[in-house]
């Protein structure tokens, strides 16, 4: 992904009210499996089977992992301990806590390169770590994650001012009608404009704090519902801050949503606010049913032939976004849909 000097990253673009107002939930006949035919230890072997495949890869004096770069590395440790959470085991929790404990002492609040999405990627491995593990130093690490990247929020007062202590440049107040409010900065230094929003921090933290960082969560999401969506409810990935451009209507990728219902299904369950379940259940059907990264047969092809790792490591961000969805979800249909 390409970095200019003024860019919303994560989600972006059109108003909501240009969006259609219901979704179809029913699974396409035309799917390679229409049903999901794989029992619960079939599926816990497989997780196992790639476990076992990344693992030899570890360079564990850094936590990191050779072959990718270091936001992904953060992705694997979410991965073995959500699968320890939703297998009930405890098998990986002493590389889990290890690991990101190793990440912690190297660099302050998880921030390795001054970029505030790798920070957060490794705040959210922690609180995982915590709810698998009930470990109150994950948590710990968690917060203060949340915390440091909250000094690069934008807020309702920075917006309409247009500027922000930590920033040297005047932001857009507004883009696309809405307020720029619950945007985050890519990048800490000073002159950086670029901006992103990582959309299941805070709602994630809030369900294990329950302090006013669900604040933070509905501010990040009344942003998304002002900037963000596609007229089909797919996910855009950039905005430039500083014109309001929007990133081209064909970069889109899988992560961009499932990090955006992975939040929202936290947040719908936190606030128990329809508004929040529906929009989570618009962007799922989008994810699961376009012909954008995936074809008829269902089966997504945003990452083959490619050697690109971020691409590829972009799967199991949605893939999770979607098992959070499923198990938080009261709606019997679109658990259907995301189980086939």
């Amino acid at each position: 992904m390409s970095i200019s000097s003024a860019r919303l990253y994560g989600i972006a673009t059109l108003a909501l009210g240009t969006l259609s107002a219901a979704q179809d939930l029913g699974v396409p006949s035309g799917w390679r499996e229409s049903s999901n035919k794989y029992s619960q230890a079939a599926l816990v072997g497989n997780a196992v089977a790639g476990i076992n495949a990344i693992m030899p890869q570890l360079t564990s004096y850094d936590a990191q992992f050779n072959g990718i770069g270091y936001w992904q590395g953060a992705n694997v440790w979410s991965n073995l301990a959500n699968n320890d959470h939703w297998a009930a085991t405890t098998a990986y929790q002493s590389e889990v806590v290890t690991n990101l404990n190793t990440a912690w002492s190297l660099y302050a609040n998880y921030d390795k390169w001054g970029f505030n999405d790798d920070a957060l990627w490794w705040g959210s491995a922690a609180y995982y770590a915590y709810r698998a593990y009930d470990d109150s130093g994950m948590l710990a690490n968690a917060v203060a994650t949340w915390n440091h990247v909250s000094n690069y929020v934008i807020t309702a007062a920075d917006a309409s001012a247009g500027s922000m202590s930590t920033k040297n440049f005047t932001i857009k107040g507004t883009c696309n009608g809405a307020t720029m409010a619950g945007g985050v900065f890519w990048v800490r230094p000073d002159l950086s404009s670029s901006i992103f929003n990582l959309s299941m921090a805070s709602p994630l933290i809030c369900v294990a704090v329950h302090d006013s960082t669900d604040i933070d969560a509905i501010t990040t999401f009344d942003w998304i519902k002002g900037q963000v969506l596609n007229s089909d409810y797919l996910v855009l990935d950039t905005v430039q801050a500083n014109n309001c451009t929007t990133s081209p209507a064909t970069e889109l990728f899988t992560y961009n949503s499932g990090k955006a219902v992975e939040g929202l299904a936290v947040l719908a369950a936190v606030t128990g606010d329809a508004q929040w379940s529906d929009l989570c259940t618009n962007i799922v059907v989008a994810a699961v049913k376009n012909t954008v990264w995936q074809g008829a047969n269902g089966v997504i092809t945003e990452a083959f032939h490619s050697a690109d790792a971020a691409r590829i490591c972009a799967l199991a961000v949605l893939l999770r976004g979607l098992h959070e969805v499923y198990a938080r979800s009261t709606n019997s249909d679109l658990k259907t849909l995301i189980h086939s």
